[in-house]
């Protein structure tokens, strides 16, 4: 019986001894796959990734001006596109200084239209769309960065700019001003950046009163943000020019005053703006000092008829006779007593002789004062 049994149960002989098929140590290889995964992930999460360094660990440096601390903190981010390569800068506009590019600016200042100052009920900044878009369809517009930056990166030399934006956004640089002739040190900060404003060549405010709110909003936000009427300038200088035209007001600096004005003639041209008489006459005058002539257009001849007259002449003038020499009074005569002379009338004892009486003759009277022969 015994045989019997074990052969019925060949498996059970060939287990070690003392193992037991516990379900308890069936379940314990799920922990240890656990553990390892753990293990694993702890790992990946301690060492370094060298593929993950920021790019503000390094400044994008163009010159050898240093960045400072102020900008690290207080800076904006540009839009930046996926590509690497630096956005492109406005390019920077003529100098204005010999007599035929000032003759070209008064020849095109003379096609503006010359009107008053319309009402200006409605202006505000916000009617030129948002301030430094880049969302512009002018030069330096969808290029990735906003349009204070790249005048900011046009005007200024020694630039440097804030990493991880494509040389976009300005930090320092050295701008040389063409208002007053100064140099300016910029460093971007909450503090110092206004040291260095954009000029709007052509103000807005006075844009709006001559044309700029009869054009669409589109154009007024190209307006705004056109290179050609911007630069960048002394923040003081910006301040007190506000709004004013050519008639109120011109840089310091003379020697930029026939690029300052010529700039305005294009920018006005460009969007269909008009000048008033007195700033037209400003600005010829500028031109003018830069060598530019007949700063008024001659007016068409108007057709006349020709017509022949018969001349008419004169009439002789009329012959007036010199007025009569005046005629000494006439003095009775003696009568018919004569003395040949006073000796004879001394003689006769008739002297001296008044006129009227007898023996009186003017030929006796030498001096004429109405006594003959008085003298001695």
């Amino acid at each position: 019986m015994t045989g019997s049994s074990s052969s019925s149960t060949p498996a059970e002989w060939n287990r070690p001894p003392g193992y037991k098929t516990s379900p308890r140590r069936r379940r314990r290889w799920p922990w240890i796959a656990l553990g390892a995964v753990v293990a694993i992930t702890v790992v990946g999460l301690i060492a370094p990734d060298d593929t993950k360094q920021s790019n503000d660990q390094a400044a994008a440096v163009i010159g050898s001006a240093p960045v400072t601390p102020t900008e690290s903190a207080t800076a904006t981010s540009a839009p930046t596109p996926s590509s690497e390569t630096p956005a492109p800068a406005p390019s920077t506009a003529g100098q204005v200084g010999s007599g035929s590019a000032a003759q070209s600016s008064l020849t095109l200042l003379n096609t503006l239209a010359v009107k008053g100052r319309a009402p200006r009920t409605g202006y505000s900044r916000a009617q030129f769309g948002q301030a430094w878009t880049d969302d512009v369809n002018v030069a330096g517009g969808h290029n990735g960065c906003d349009t204070r930056n790249d005048v900011l990166r046009r005007d200024l030399t020694s630039i440097v700019a804030r990493a991880g934006t494509r040389g976009c956004v300005v930090t320092s640089g050295v701008l040389a001003d063409p208002y007053t002739g100064n140099r300016i040190d910029f460093v971007r900060g909450e503090k110092t950046s206004q040291a260095v404003q954009i000029d709007h060549v052509v103000a807005l405010d006075d844009a709006w009163q001559k044309g700029a709110q009869q054009l669409s909003a589109d154009t007024r936000r190209d307006l705004a943000n056109d290179p050609r009427n911007l630069q960048a300038t002394d923040g003081p200088t910006n301040s007190r020019k506000g709004s004013g035209d050519a008639a109120t007001w011109l840089p310091p600096n003379r020697s930029f005053r026939c690029t300052y004005v010529a700039r305005q003639v294009t920018v006005k041209a460009a969007y269909r703006l008009w000048v008033t008489q007195a700033e037209k006459d400003a600005i010829a005058r500028v031109l003018g000092s830069c060598g530019a002539a007949n700063a008024a257009p001659v007016a068409p001849a108007q057709p006349t008829r020709t017509q022949t007259r018969t001349p008419v002449p004169r009439p002789a003038p009329r012959y007036t006779p010199p007025p009569p020499a005046p005629v000494a009074p006439v003095v009775p005569d003696g009568g018919s007593v004569y003395y040949a002379n006073c000796t004879a009338a001394k003689a006769a004892g008739a002297a001296p002789i008044q006129a009227g009486q007898p023996g009186y003759r003017p030929a006796l009277d030498r001096d004429g004062d109405g006594t003959a022969c008085d003298k001695s």
